[in-house]
């Protein structure tokens, strides 16, 4: 199968083209650098492999990469942490709008013109934000108000979209939520504002690559946003992107939407924590606790058992390993001062 993927440089699409090309498809990757800057990968020069530097709300330049291929993944996005929701508040609507309408208008194009199969939209938990019902699973979104975050608002938004392409021209369509997504790769934003956590700032205003630098920094007292009790579930990039390219794949992810997220449950206290002995051992853990963001939910906890179902979709890695990985990672990232 040949697939499309927007936003190809950026870090869950690093893992998902990683996991399409073992899966012996071929790949054609989009983007323009402007989070990271020139970024190479591993699979740069794998014979399956193409890669095009380009603007992702370039209509004319998607319809003519989509042509070509079977199915799209719309991962082209505006992205951050929680600081990011804040700092680029217009930004994040405004731009991934443009870049929304413009990938679905050449996926319609292209469905409709040539042999385009599906959009696999990848979406966000956030579209959860202010849900009350635990664990969340697909279709709450309908139940719960909408997201009050601009960044959740938009994510919500390329939802209706495929269910607006689908209900006027048919194009079919999945829509992934992945939830917390942590591994290696990924770096300080270009346009990134610095943001004060004590007296270390913010890479990357997500959380455990976060906590990991500070550690790596020396703060002591470790400062965490609230009180710590804020619920996550941890799910390593390499098992989200094992979960796209079953939506890819699976003909029973013809039209739905799917939480690709790990079962386990962790409080930010009880990250830091953990994190904080494999760093520091034997020095006693202390945290002192910074004002919240605005938009930092305070329980984020999905229903899985649809993905398991109907993908035959686990997300296996559990933290520990997920941190023997990132753990090393960051400390030599802070080491060449990239992060």
């Amino acid at each position: 199968m040949r697939i499309l993927v927007t936003g190809s440089a950026g870090f869950i699409a690093g893992y998902l083209v990683e996991e399409l090309l073992s899966a012996g498809h071929e790949v054609v990757g989009l983007d323009n650098y402007s989070k990271y800057g020139e970024v190479s990968k591993s699979y740069d020069n794998h014979p399956q492999f193409s890669f095009v530097r380009g603007d992702a709300k370039d209509c004319k330049l998607l319809m003519e990469l989509a042509a070509d291929c079977d199915q799209i993944v719309a991962a082209a996005a505006m992205i951050g942490g929680i600081s990011y929701f804040h700092q680029y508040a217009y930004d994040l609507i405004a731009e991934n709008e443009r870049i929304t309408a413009a990938i679905f208008d050449a996926a319609i194009w292209a469905y409709r013109e040539r042999r385009l199969q599906k959009i696999n939209v990848v979406s966000s938990s956030m579209v959860f934000e202010n849900t009350i019902e635990f664990p969340t699973p697909e279709g709450a979104q309908f139940r719960c108000p909408p997201p009050r975050s601009t960044y959740g608002f938009q994510k919500l938004a390329t939802e209706y979209f495929a269910k607006g392409a689908w209900e006027q021209y048919k194009l079919p369509y999945t829509i992934i939520r992945p939830f917390n997504c942590v591994g290696i790769g990924e770096k300080r934003a270009k346009s990134g504002e610095q943001v004060l956590s004590g007296n270390i700032a913010l890479a990357l205003s997500h959380v455990v690559p976060d906590l990991i630098q500070k550690i790596a920094k020396g703060q002591d007292p470790l400062h965490i946003l609230g009180d710590g009790k804020q619920v996550r579930h941890y799910t390593y990039a390499g098992d989200i992107a094992k979960g796209i390219r079953l939506c890819i794949e699976r003909p029973e992810s013809l039209n739905e939407d799917f939480n690709i997220s790990t079962r386990e449950s962790t409080s930010v206290l009880e990250l830091a924590e953990r994190i904080w002995k494999r760093m520091c051992k034997g020095k006693p853990f202390r945290v002192v606790h910074d004002e919240p963001f605005e938009y930092d939910v305070r329980m984020r906890s999905p229903e899985v058992s649809k993905a398991e179902r109907m993908l035959g979709f686990t997300a296996e890695t559990p933290l520990d390993a997920i941190l023997d990985e990132v753990i090393p990672w960051v400390e030599e990232q802070v080491r060449l001062g990239q992060i």
